[in-house]
């Protein structure tokens, strides 16, 4: 085996078409993303002796108050051939770590963290517990998601499969005079910006910025991979709906999807405090354009998971209430993983671990 850097786009994003409906963390677009937002990155490819591609990593290097680490968001991605054979998988791992291990020592990395793609088996566990990593103190990104499977199912059977108050709050915001714009317009994000911090305050999160979702959303419109979903009513009854002075009058709700080949991803979301169910409209259409694009999966992102209560906040459990009434299946990820290459790893370790502290409060 001989691990490569790749440079060309292609190569990789058709590995990851390939190979991938569970993540777009290893897209192209999203190590266009971490470089615009000043991280260096590097993109790896394992070839077998025959130089066949078997696996990607995307590796973005982090230097910041919390510790100098590598970071492997979801993944890396192994060929779907590959995937039931345990040892190889190992193999692979082995290979990547001996990489990602001459560049930590190199330029003074503190420990690698990976967010593994691969489902929470033990068989998956103790490979990573083979080659010495330990469960993370924190998630850098969703463990436990909600997909719903599009394929071979028409509108009416995907209505029909959701819970009876999902499916008559999609008919009552209709009803309600709801319309729902799409756009790839970037001045789309004013609105949902202005939205989202409305959101922040609600649930009492910190925001993104708004340059990073600018960012996020130009490095994958460039490749028309994302898309901007807007709710808006024209007429209200003030009893249902109070305009915030800092949000257009008529706008409650806004998305942003990221598209891959095979999956969409419901990853940013807002939306105002009101009785009008503007978001169950936002979703289904969201979740039509999946269709239409041929999908196979439409992804809510991270859930509440009961079997995780130290993992994912408690206060996710309302949105994920939301999320679950579309029907699906829960997909739960190996915890991060971390491999120790300094012991300044532990001063990350014991901020992180406070950090998970204050996120479960």
């Amino acid at each position: 085996m001989k691990i490569k850097i790749i440079n060309e786009k292609n190569l990789w994003q058709k590995f990851f078409d390939d190979n991938c409906s569970s993540s777009f963390l290893h897209s192209w677009e999203w190590g266009e993303f971490q470089q615009s937002l000043g991280y260096p990155i590097v993109r790896l490819g394992l070839f077998n002796n025959k130089n066949q591609l078997e696996a990607i990593c995307l590796v973005i290097k982090i230097k910041s108050r919390r510790g100098s680490f590598l970071f492997v968001p979801h993944g890396p991605i192994i060929a779907n051939h590959l995937t039931s054979n345990i040892k190889h998988i190992k193999k692979i791992l082995f290979e990547l770590l001996k990489s990602l291990k001459e560049i930590a020592k190199r330029e003074n990395y503190w420990f690698i963290r990976i967010a593994p793609i691969f489902e929470d088996k033990n068989e998956y566990q103790k490979i990573f517990s083979d080659l010495g990593f330990k469960k993370a103190p924190i998630y850098m990104h969703a463990e436990t998601t909600w997909e719903l499977p599009l394929t071979n199912k028409t509108e009416e059977e995907l209505l029909s499969s959701m819970r009876k108050t999902t499916r008559y709050l999609i008919k009552k915001a209709a009803r309600d005079g709801v319309l729902i714009e799409k756009t790839e317009d970037p001045k789309a994000l004013k609105i949902f910006y202005n939205l989202y911090q409305e959101t922040a305050k609600r649930e009492k999160f910190t925001p993104f910025s708004f340059d990073f979702i600018k960012k996020e959303f130009a490095a994958f419109s460039k490749s028309k991979n994302a898309m901007i979903f807007l709710a808006k009513i024209t007429s209200f009854d003030s009893n249902q709906f109070k305009p915030s002075s800092t949000t257009s009058f008529n706008y409650l709700a806004s998305s942003i999807i990221i598209f891959t080949k095979n999956a969409a991803f419901y990853h940013q979301g807002a939306s105002l405090h009101t009785k009008i169910p503007a978001t169950y409209l936002l979703q289904w259409e969201a979740i039509k354009e999946a269709k239409n694009r041929g999908c196979l999966i439409y992804n809510f992102w991270g859930i509440y998971d009961e079997q995780r209560p130290k993992r994912t906040p408690k206060s996710w459990q309302g949105l994920t209430l939301f999320k679950t009434g579309f029907s699906g299946q829960i997909k739960r990820f190996l915890p991060t993983q971390d491999y120790i290459i300094s012991k300044k790893y532990y001063l990350t370790y014991l901020w992180e671990k406070f950090l998970m502290w204050k996120r479960l409060k």
